[in-house]
């Protein structure tokens, strides 16, 4: 099958672009930048999802999209949202028969910039003219160890009840790949790790991990954010599925701890 698949030098868009390759897809990265490693076998489009540059050719002949870019900053939606428009203007033109978006579990219950962000994108899919799978997955262990690492620079652990069950970026990928052969299916379980756990819990897990001296910094359950993380609004519902491993094993894996 034909894939592309945009934002795919990214986090989660590199092992994506990996595993539909591993599988027998033939893939294209698109992408603002050439990938440092290309995977074997694929190809490179350069693109722009605000200005919608270089969607039209690499789209042509593709069947299936998957959508893997994300953007951080202040000004998210024009990437996000105005930017995904333009990106399924380009699938129909281009007549691909199947978009895959990657969300996240509980967006809409937590009144944050980036997760409302999320909320419209998703809108945008969902009400758009290709058919479309949604997958929705809790935060990657990448997230929450560049949070905790930042921290950590101040030689400080933040210690709060904001509760958090990561997961392996790499076996979302998998289930992204999955969507991609599975064909359009709305919205599918969600995905998560396999283990509920604290800010202060992931904070003290990665200071042992990393044998660092800290100091443990009080997290208060203050505003609206906080309080809605704190009760699970992040974590998956009684429908969801955990999968791989926990923040602790992936400590183990990435710092060789």
């Amino acid at each position: 099958m034909q894939v592309a698949v945009v934002g795919g030098t990214g986090t989660l868009g590199t092992p994506v672009v990996r595993e539909l390759a591993a599988r027998g897809h033939t893939v294209r990265v698109l992408s603002r930048s050439a990938p440092a490693e290309p995977v074997p076998g694929t190809e490179h489009h350069a693109v722009d999802l605000v200005t919608g540059a270089g969607l039209d050719s690499a789209l042509e002949g593709v069947y299936a999209v998957v959508d893997a870019a994300s953007h951080r900053g202040l000004r998210s939606a024009p990437v996000m949202v105005e930017g995904v428009r333009a990106l399924l203007a380009a699938e129909q033109r281009a007549k691909v028969g199947h978009h895959v978006e990657i969300s996240i579990v509980g967006c809409e219950r937590v009144p944050f910039s980036y997760y409302r962000t999320k909320v419209a994108q998703e809108r945008v899919v969902t009400q758009g003219p290709i058919p479309w799978t949604l997958v929705r997955a809790t935060q990657f262990h990448e997230l929450i160890d560049e949070v905790l690492g930042g921290v950590a620079k101040m030689r400080i652990a933040p210690h709060g009840t904001m509760r958090f069950q990561p997961v392996d970026v790499t076996a979302v990928a998998g289930k992204l790949a999955d969507a991609v052969e599975a064909g359009p299916s709305g919205r599918t379980r969600d995905v998560g790790g396999p283990v509920v756990q604290t800010l202060a819990e992931l904070a003290d897990v990665r200071r042992h991990t990393l044998g660092q001296a800290l100091l443990p910094f009080p997290v208060p359950p203050i505003g609206r954010v906080v309080r809605r993380v704190r009760d699970g609004a992040l974590c998956l519902g009684a429908d969801g599925e955990a999968v791989s491993f926990d923040y602790a094993e992936w400590l183990r894996r990435r710092y060789g701890k």
